[in-house]
């Protein structure tokens, strides 16, 4: 495929780590420039997603001298979940999360912790867990719910399928609201046979849980400043131009909020993991670098 998508080719291997509820799927790949600094990046996905969300990103990171791990949170595509949906709103998982960055830090390994969409909420959730991370990125992410628009529209639609029948009726109604996207018909075939086979492989538990941490988060930045401002973590959010989640002007306050650094993705909507994954990749990877660089000067002697 020539546009990235889930399926862009990448060096990384599936492999599971250690989970509260079995192993979480993920695709792991080492470092493959020197680094003075021993890291890991810790790629969190977002409502109906999974680890193949990152896939253009993986071994760009890598060449710039990170070790990239992009998970499947509990209940997506294929790690397996708890059968209770509350378990899945943003401070459940951000508990799950928060004991995954506590094993890949071990005693002398940064991590930096990004969120995509729902998974910033999620990441949110880590660090207000206690998390310890070297770097948090708030991709195409919001500082509360999910606001009202086609998004959150399609959203309760779906859930509404979902509790009354079944999860391959649920993505139906996903696919036919896709398709009045222009886009939707332009997808190869490949990348509509893997949305589908991922979205029905997920927990439906999970996507109600996680259906409801949208409808339902309520706003907790002041909790996330001082947390962050208490271990001098570094923060950076970055939108999609064209984000048709959370607005980008919502996005922009809240790295205000946040005392954040705020960038722009253009010609990219609220997946510029996939819609633009080199501008991404210029605006995080020079950030990721510049962290870990000063908090390598403040442990020399």
């Amino acid at each position: 495929m020539t546009a990235a998508s889930q399926l862009s080719p990448h060096a990384a291997r599936r492999t599971g780590l250690p989970g509260p509820y079995g192993p979480i799927a993920a695709l792991q790949v080492s470092a493959t420039a020197g680094s003075t600094c021993s890291s890991t990046a810790l790629l969190v996905p977002g409502y109906t997603g999974s680890k193949e969300d990152f896939a253009p990103l993986l071994d760009r990171c890598a060449a710039a001298g990170f070790d990239t791990i992009a998970i499947d949170l509990p209940g997506q595509y294929e790690s397996p979940g708890p059968h209770d949906p509350s378990a899945y709103l943003p401070l459940e998982l951000g508990e799950v999360v928060a004991g995954l960055v506590e094993r890949l830090a071990g005693d002398d390994n940064p991590v930096l912790l990004l969120g995509h969409s729902y998974g910033g909420l999620v990441a949110r959730g880590a660090v207000l867990a206690g998390a310890r991370v070297a770097g948090l990125t708030l991709l195409a992410s919001g500082p509360a719910k999910l606001p009202d628009g086609p998004r959150k529209q399609a959203l309760e639609l779906g859930d509404g399928v979902l509790r009354d029948g079944d999860i391959a009726d649920a993505y139906q109604v996903r696919e036919s609201v896709s398709a009045r996207n222009p886009g939707w018909a332009a997808l190869p075939v490949a990348l509509k046979e893997f949305l589908r086979t991922r979205f029905v492989a997920s927990s439906p538990a999970g996507l109600l849980g996680m259906g409801e941490g949208l409808r339902t988060e309520p706003d907790r930045v002041d909790a996330l400043i001082a947390a962050l401002d208490a271990n001098r973590t570094p923060r950076l959010v970055i939108a999609g131009a064209n984000d048709d989640a959370w607005p980008v002007a919502e996005q922009r306050d809240m790295a205000r909020r946040l005392d954040a650094e705020f960038d722009l993705v253009p010609a990219a909507a609220h997946s510029p993991n996939t819609e633009h994954p080199d501008a991404l990749l210029d605006a995080l990877l020079p950030r990721w670098r510049s962290w870990l660089d000063i908090q390598s000067a403040s442990h020399i002697p």
